[in-house]
């Protein structure tokens, strides 16, 4: 621990070489266990505390999990954490790998097991791992305890599919070196499936593993309310100092005259005479900051943070946000961020699992140049086959009935002549072939036990076999293969079994060319039961098609691209044979550059690029991965509420462009910009001025830009600014063949444009997690692909679809809330402490308080913080269906338009002027030699402070009634009820002699101002003059200068309130005060609850049936 800290500041390499050397260490001391650290939070005091508690306690799950690990001839129990390099450890079935281990032994016999990295990659399917043949024999801890070894290997690096290095066994005193690769590594966060236990060496631990390395360091997140409140809160601290410098110089200067610097009555002793000017006047500054510090709002802080954490139950109860068949709703990760839901200008989305639903479905394939579709199970060809008769099915429609080969022979629509028949079946039996042999597919083991062995099952259908595979291509594919008659069996040993139309074949597996992402393609050679040697290669045309010297390449590149049209993903096939000294060749080369240590890469790629060419194209396969419900309606809703969609995709151009188009991201009549295939700075930046240029003449015409990760990375090292032009002049923009790095590059230069627009990633996936991590706000789907993304995430949330509502209503109504909650906190506070500022100036800036000091501690704490706490939790301007159904209405809030400066000026101005009104209305009502009372008797001091205080408590209360539109029981609960607590609570507090309290200055004071008609009169005029001018800027602003929400209340309004919501209610029927009535509902824009007919349509585009928890209030369920 200490050692990485070190290395963290700087202070120690971490690395002296470029490679590693590790002991296994398999020989330990049974005692001397590792002490575990506990910490324990003690700071869960607030709604951040809770939640890095909840943080702590899943890392603790994590790191604290239990492990085994080989220790002298035996196992010993210990935690995760404390693994060390070199650790020999046991992992059973299902359980999580806790380091980056090699693996060296399984309970198979051929050393090899299965995992799922869902939570690394984000794919779900199955990856096969193995051994070297000397360690996977070793299936007992007895014999691991008789090894001796040594793993060089390279030093830690984030790349989760790269690994090099070689172990060096020793056996009868003879080193036996193999060479280690990905296949052999099994990464941390990864699971085992389909294996019953596996032996590995901790080769990475603790932040050296790969999963560690890819997490991209998570920033503070604050949102924009939050840097508006600190911008506010720095110009009322000025505003403070101000105040205290100007009562501090006019204090002075009225008391520069003799008669008012030494009162009679007020005689200074020595001490103060002699004393030093200056620290007097530092003395009387700092007194009166503290008289006036509470105009800064300190509770406002308290409030946001019970607002932010109590709101964001809400979106967790939202039955809309729930997903029946995963029984998943959404949850909230943070809730600091809930406003920021309301401010969103960029959407980036990954694709694969979040627009789409990860489960592959084969549709279409070319055959030797003729297309092919499945329908029903059976492939059909689109046009005429070749010598056929009518061209309605082809020879493969009979090859979904196993063992019917009479079929062949009768069917009507496959007539050729026997030489023709022979070669288009051996072709099409070829594709199948590399359909059912070029993969990492497996199968169950309990489905598979005895397959191998014995002869074929014919109780045991294709369709019960259950497949595992790395991708789900590829699971498609062999399923698909399986439904036509080649049906893989599974594999044995270094055997794999296939069976067609019936009929068992074995074929020798001799080398796995594995997929990456530079070559794009998959090969394996294997000898088939004829003894011929075999390359049967797939991957994408772009790397297939140009390594191909026969069979339809043209015919099927057309296929191709028409099949990515229709937003399919498409694989070609091919096949090469070896002659016997060809193969010794490349058998040779091969393990050549797999025992290499250094640049094995490099060689590797150079030996497959020499066996993969001279291919012959077989065809090419279509599989479709579903698009998720209401995909395209919820992007076209984004893109009305002005927010800017980027789908960021590991996919290839062609099928993210397809995928773009079907999903609504690109229209048909969208001009489509590429940036693909760059090779050069220069030619980068003179495609971008290109494409600028092309966007200026066309300026009318939308656009969409596609870029490619090579091209992304030219034009991000050089010629951003030019870069972003193009990007922000483009309605959509699809950038495709990311890593996961450049998609949290991407988001970060929007980040830091001259505009500082709110971001927003969505992912399903760990290799969604960094741009999730980098965005403003990160929503995580809860899909197929793991927990990372959702673990990661600020908020997670089940589909795609939820992602408008979470949007247009949620964050539109946290955003409305917040905003209020700040500008009033700063409003009622200037209201507070201006009155006792303008009381200085008739108290010779004495620091006098105008204020008791019960009043003043309770002001903020009861008797005006219940009403807007309230507001900020419950408030719904308008009702949550107009927000959804028009998107449009989220522009009047984008840019933090409502904490805009002309906004808290308003608001500024509108406290300062109800201070005035405060204070002065007072003075002139119960001034100089004015008798309120029926005895003659004057107020004093305390009389006048507590009439200011009380029409403050009533105003700033009423104006949040009139600030409210959406009222329930709670509101006036809390509204109604503030006022009546402060009248009761000063009836208590002065008219009894308190015994705890040394001194009591308003004992009395408030009944006898109670017993006033004048204070009464004084109170209401003063309540209204204050509330009447908000009340005619409310009806200017709504008549001549409406928002657009503004005209959706009045919509709304119009077609479904029956009454005003607010202190009276109209009926149905016509009575004196309806015409008022009506016009008061027109300028307010109320909505009553228990007075609303909602007419809404049950045809709604998103969501059919409102069980949002929002609806606090029953209903009639007649009319909703």
């Amino acid at each position: 621990m200490w050692r990485w800290v070190r290395q963290q500041l700087g202070f120690d390499p971490p690395h002296q070489s470029d490679t590693r050397t590790i002991y296994i260490a398999n020989r330990f001391p049974q005692y001397g266990l590792y002490t575990p650290q506990k910490f324990i939070d003690n700071r869960i005091i607030s709604s951040k505390g809770y939640e890095d508690w909840l943080r702590h306690n899943s890392d603790n799950e994590v790191n604290g999990a239990p492990v085994y690990v080989v220790r002298s001839g035996g196992l010993v129990k210990t935690r995760s954490k404390n693994i060390r390099v070199g650790d020999i450890v046991r992992v059973a079935k299902d359980e999580i790998f806790p380091a980056d281990l090699v693996l060296l032994s399984s309970d198979r016999l051929d050393g090899s097991c299965h995992v799922t990295t869902a939570s690394l990659d984000g794919e779900t399917n199955l990856k096969t791992h193995v051994a070297v043949p000397e360690t996977a024999v070793l299936q007992t801890v007895a014999n691991l305890d008789t090894l001796i070894a040594v793993i060089e290997c390279q030093q830690p690096e984030a790349d989760l599919y790269r690994f090099m290095g070689r172990m060096i066994i020793t056996q009868q005193m003879e080193e036996i070196v193999r060479p280690l690769g990905p296949e052999s590594l099994l990464l941390r966060g990864a699971r085992l499936k389909n294996t019953k236990e596996i032996f590995g060496v901790a080769v990475y631990t603790g932040m050296e593993t790969k999963m560690a390395l890819n997490y991209k360091s998570k920033s503070q997140k604050r949102s924009a309310v939050e840097k508006s409140m600190n911008t506010f809160l720095i110009i009322y601290l000025i505003i403070l100092i101000s105040e205290a410098i100007i009562s501090t110089i006019l204090k002075y200067t009225w008391q520069a005259e003799e008669k008012w610097d030494e009162p009679w009555y007020n005689q200074k002793t020595e001490h103060q005479r002699n004393s030093s000017k200056i620290l007097k006047f530092i003395s009387d500054f700092l007194a009166f900051l503290v008289l006036y510090n509470f105009i800064i709002p300190i509770s406002l802080y308290v409030t946001v943070e019970m607002q932010k954490f109590l709101g964001s139950f809400f979106i967790g109860w939202d039955l809309d946000l729930y997903h029946e068949e995963s029984d998943q709703k959404a949850q909230v990760n943070t809730s600091d961020l809930n406003e920021e839901l309301g401010q969103v200008e960029y959407v980036f989305t990954d694709k694969t699992g979040t627009l789409t639903e990860n489960e592959m479905q084969f549709r279409e394939c070319s055959i030797n140049g003729i297309k092919y579709q499945e329908i029903n199970g059976r492939l059909v060809s689109e046009g005429p086959t070749p010598d056929s008769s009518d061209g309605n099915l082809s020879y493969l429609s009979s090859l979904s009935h196993l063992n019917n080969l009479s079929h062949l022979a009768t069917s009507s629509s496959f007539r050729t002549s026997p030489e023709n028949e022979t070669e288009l079946i051996k072709e099409h039996d070829l594709f199948f072939k590399v359909v059912s042999l070029c993969h990492t597919v497996q199968i169950s083991s309990v489905q598979t036990d005895g397959i191998g062995d014995g002869p074929w099952q014919t109780n045991l259908a294709p369709s019960q076999l259950e497949y595992y595979a790395s991708s789900p291509d590829e699971k498609a594919l062999v399923e698909a293969a399986a439904r036509f008659g080649i049906v893989f069996i599974g594999n044995s040993g270094e055997t794999m079994e296939v069976k067609t139309l019936g009929k068992l074949e074995r074929y020798k597996l001799l080398h796995i060319l594995e997929f990456n992402s530079d070559r794009r393609r998959m090969s394996v050679i294997v000898q088939a039961p004829s003894g011929e040697k075999l390359l049967f290669v797939k991957g994408a045309e772009s790397s297939v098609l140009p390594e191909c010297i026969g069979g339809e390449i043209e015919k099927t590149r057309i296929h191709v691209d028409e099949f990515a049209l229709k937003g399919l993903r498409t694989l070609c096939m091919a096949y090469r044979e070896f002659t016997p000294k060809e193969y010794e060749e490349i058998d040779r080369h091969l393990f050549e550059a797999r025992t290499a240590l250094q640049q094995r890469e490099e060689k590797l790629a150079d030996v497959f690029q020499f066996i993969e060419k001279d291919l012959i194209l077989l065809g090419a396969t279509a599989v479709e991965d579903k698009l998720q419900d209401k995909v395209r309606e919820t992007i076209e809703a984004l893109r009305m509420a002005g927010i800017k969609v980027w789908v960021l995709t590991g996919d290839k151009h062609e099928t993210a462009v397809s995928v773009s188009l079907s999903c609504g991201h690109f229209h048909r009549t969208m001009n489509i910009l590429e940036l693909i295939n760059q090779t050069s700075d220069s030619e980068c930046a003179e495609k971008l001025r290109q494409l600028a240029r092309r966007i200026t003449e066309d300026h009318v015409i939308q656009h969409g830009l596609v870029v490619d990760g090579t091209s992304l990375s030219l034009a991000l090292r050089e010629h951003e600014k030019l870069f972003m032009e193009v990007c922000k002049n483009c309605s959509a923009v699809m950038c495709c063949r990311m890593a996961p790095l450049q998609k949290a590059k991407v988001i970060r230069l929007i980040k830091i444009s001259p505009e500082k627009p709110i971001t927003l990633a969505v992912g399903d996936g760990a290799n969604d997690v960094s741009m999730i991590q980098e965005a403003h706000v990160g929503i995580g789907i809860m899909g197929k692909e793991g927990r990372q993304a959702a673990r990661n995430s600020d908020y997670a949330i089940a589909r795609f679809k939820f992602l408008s509502k979470l949007l247009f209503v949620h964050g539109h109504f946290y955003y409305i809330r917040i905003a209020t909650l700040v500008q009033y906190f700063f409003y009622k506070n200037v209201c507070f402490i201006t009155p006792q500022f303008l009381y200085q100036f008739y108290c010779l800036f004495s620091q006098q308080t105008l204020y008791d000091s019960v009043y003043l501690t309770l002001y903020n704490i009861c008797f005006t913080s219940l009403p807007i706490l309230i507001y900020s939790l419950l408030e719904q301007h308008i009702d949550p269906h107009v927000l959804q159904n028009k998107p449009a209405l989220y522009r009047d809030i984008s840019k933090n338009r409502q904490l805009s400066m002309k906004t808290f000026l308003y608001w500024t101005i509108l406290g300062f002027s109800h201070a005035f009104i405060f204070f002065f209305g007072s003075y002139f009502l119960i001034g100089k030699d004015t008798s309120l009372l029926g005895n003659g008797q004057m107020f004093g001091n305390w009389t006048f402070g507590t009439l200011v205080f009380t029409v403050m408590v009533i105003t700033v209360t009423a104006k949040m009634a009139l600030e409210t539109h959406f009222w329930t029981w709670i509101n006036h609960l809390v509204t109604w009820g503030s006022i009546l607590f402060y009248f009761v609570f000063s009836l208590f507090y002065g008219g009894i002699l308190w015994p705890f309290l040394s001194s009591q200055n308003m004992y009395f004071v408030f009944i006898q101002l109670l017993s006033s008609g004048s204070a009464w009169f004084a109170i209401i005029l003063m309540v209204v003059t204050c509330l009447f001018l908000d009340i005619v800027k409310k009806v200017f602003d709504r008549q001549f200068h409406p928002t657009n929400i503004e005209k959706a209340q009045l919509t709304e309004t119009n077609s479904s309130i029956k009454c005003l919501d607010s202190m009276c209610c109209f009926s149905e029927g016509e009575t004196a005060c309806a015409s008022v009535g009506r016009m008061l509902e027109r300028v307010i824009g109320r909505c009553s609850p228990s007075h609303v007919s909602r007419s809404w349509s049950a045809s709604d585009p998103f969501y059919t049936n409102d069980r949002s928890i929002l609806t606090l209030s029953t209903m009639d369920s007649s009319t909703c």
